[in-house]
């Protein structure tokens, strides 16, 4: 075995004692996972209340809720999964890279899987704030009834709170979200471990038999059931994803010391409850406090679910960031927040699309209970993937016998696959919504990645090699300019085609020039010794190799610098950065069908131009234009 003792139980950008990054583990990570007792016992047993609800019903569901947690996150994620780190870093393109790593290649599967984890996570990421804000605000209906028709409206006004003010960062109130959840969390237990004496029997709902027995005794009804009770892990997915921003160890002490405790026992108290009040079943979370302390917990629950959305957006912001890096998406416009925290960012396009997501959710379905059939198919299928790409890893990286392997990853694959399955019965009732968020963005994917190749493709056809314009050089005498051009390219061996323009339309070659070539390794960061390699040419031209983890900023004048370390002048300010501005036009049967030509040609045009992308100098950047047609 080599990835999960290769780095520790700290990544290099985790810094911090062991219980502040406990703390900052307890506000972001579990934001997401820590909010589903309010709709998940309320959904699974009304789920299971088709034709009564009965005592063996209660302890069946409640059972089916504890196991869960144990076996999906303290399992799988907990033991397993957050050993496989890349670097420090978790996540499906982090296990992507991982696997691509033991594999020695980059097979087409392999892209597909991390596309479609990619899109499933950008679908729960926009069902994620409308459903637990909307939980969250329903309480207050409790309190006064009269509150029930503005439960929309104010969850409206939340959710567009929150993303309007993502441009201006988290740090300043981040430091509040450790707490506000540990203060949710003992909220939580002391609730439920106050009603477990309601009815002691509930205890019994710690045996599996009981899940077991309930699955065995409804039959094929029990898959609505299972399609609401995996709504208790939703979010679980974090704990890998988030891996990297707080490092294995404060992550699993989180878990094992508050956080699964604490759910235990609030979906314990529920249960106990429920069996001597049957009634209060039609919402058990907020029923479970006192009247005096209705108003408190709903505002406390309305504070953990803002903080649940924050950390998803913010997660969002990182998974589009890395998509980018991997040439799975268009270069976006990327801000960083925080001098201090190198992964707090804002990306404006991701924001808006996001927002216009999740309050088109909140009108289209009006309530969580309704919006609870879309919830959950994303994050099922994200887990399978994660499954499924685990095997790989464990036999091919880990070299764990493939007789292991299977035996520790088929049950779990198969229990996912029985969740992936009820959560599929959902899709009439709202489960299209993820499958048809995560379908588009797949074709955008896929489109981008088959456009660009095609570019690629076309441009190499067009241009000539780079050895045969040295040899034109030598035998025409272009006028020499002081200074140092920089010419960008995606291809090391052809011609750069903003040099060829210059040559024929200026007739000018600078006295040093630089051909630089940018690409993104499959890992998060790459070390300041292996960011640039120099092959010097002749005495005018020099080949840069420079290299960016995918969780870097692509920052080529500062990697450029590192040059002089190598015995290389770079002087910034006689320096000029040439770039080649294509715009593309279709043209029938050059390679792509019509309609992705033109989607292509459309996220081009959206696509944050270059000098912003590589943090170059603007009074220092030419841009010549190139008309292409694909």
């Amino acid at each position: 075995m080599v990835s999960q003792a290769a780095q520790g139980d700290h990544p290099p950008h985790a810094h911090g004692s062991l219980a502040k990054l406990t703390l900052g583990a307890i506000g972001v990570v579990y934001g997401d996972i820590g909010t589903s007792p309010l709709y998940a016992m309320r959904e699974s047993l009304h789920a299971a209340s088709h034709d009564g609800l009965t005592r063996a019903d209660v302890l069946g569901v409640i059972s089916l809720l504890v196991w869960t947690l144990i076996l999906i996150v303290s399992l799988k994620y907990v033991l397993l999964i957050m050993r496989a780190d890349n670097n420090g870093e978790g996540g499906t393109l982090s296990l992507v890279a991982l696997v691509q790593r033991a594999l020695n290649s980059r097979p087409t599967w392999l892209i597909a899987f991390g596309a479609v984890g990619i899109s499933l996570f950008f679908g729960d990421a926009i069902i994620t704030p409308a459903m637990s804000v909307l939980s969250a605000v329903e309480g207050s209906a409790l309190v006064a009834p009269g509150l029930s028709d503005y439960v929309v409206p104010i969850t409206l006004v939340i959710i567009i709170g929150l993303f309007a003010v993502q441009s201006r960062g988290t740090e300043a109130v981040s430091a509040l979200f450790g707490p506000i959840m540990i203060l949710w969390f003992l909220t939580m237990a002391a609730l439920g471990l106050s009603h477990i004496r309601d009815d002691l029997s509930i205890l019994a709902a710690l045996n599996p038999l009981h899940a077991a027995g309930f699955l065995v005794e409804n039959g094929l009804a029990s898959f609505i059931v299972l399609g609401s009770v995996f709504l208790a892990v939703t979010g679980g997915e974090a704990l890998y994803t988030d891996m990297g921003h707080f490092g294995r160890k404060p992550i699993r002490l989180a878990w094992g010391i508050l956080v699964f405790p604490a759910l235990t026992l609030s979906y314990l108290g529920q249960g106990a409850m429920v069996l001597a009040h049957p009634e209060t079943a039609r919402n058990p979370f907020f029923l479970l406090a006192p009247d005096w302390l209705l108003l408190p917990l709903v505002l406390l629950a309305t504070a953990a679910t803002v903080i649940a959305s924050q950390a998803v957006i913010s997660g969002a912001f990182s998974v589009a960031k890395q998509a980018v890096q991997m040439g799975l998406l268009p270069r976006m416009q990327i801000r960083h927040t925080s001098e201090t925290q190198y992964g707090q960012i804002y990306m404006p396009k991701i924001n808006s699309i996001l927002a216009m997501g999740v309050v088109t959710l909140v009108l289209a379905f009006g309530s969580s209970t309704n919006l609870a059939s879309a919830y959950g198919i994303a994050v099922t299928g994200d887990m399978v993937i994660t499954s499924i790409l685990a095997i790989f890893l464990l036999h091919r990286a880990w070299k764990w016998p493939l007789s292991l392997t299977l035996l520790v990853m088929l049950p779990l694959i198969l229990l996912e696959g029985l969740f992936l399955a009820a959560n599929l019965t959902k899709v009439v009732d709202g489960g299209y919504i993820p499958i048809l968020l995560a379908a588009l963005l797949c074709l955008m994917m896929w489109t981008w990645v088959r456009g660009t190749a095609h570019v690629k493709r076309k441009s190499r056809a067009s241009s000539i090699e780079f050895d045969s314009l040295l040899r034109m050089l030598e035998k025409s005498h272009p006028l020499e300019a002081p200074g140092t051009a920089v010419f960008l390219t995606a291809d090391p061996e052809m011609a750069p085609p903003a040099l060829l323009h210059n040559l024929k339309h200026n007739r000018v070659l600078h006295k040093k020039n630089f051909i630089v070539t940018v690409t993104t390794a499959p890992i998060p960061e790459v070390a300041e010794v292996d960011r640039i390699r120099l092959e010097r040419i002749n005495d005018r031209f020099l080949r840069i190799h420079l290299t960016f983890g995918y969780l870097e900023d692509p920052n080529v004048p500062r990697a450029l610098a590192l040059a002089r370390k190598q015995g290389e002048k770079f002087d910034i300010m006689t320096t000029s950065f040439f770039l080649n501005h294509r715009s593309f036009r279709s043209a029938k049967g050059e390679g792509l069908p019509t309609w992705q030509e033109k989607l292509f040609i459309s996220m081009t045009k959206g696509a944050t131009n270059a000098t912003e992308f590589y943090r170059l100098p603007t009074n220092r950047v030419i841009e010549l234009g190139q008309q292409l047609t694909i």
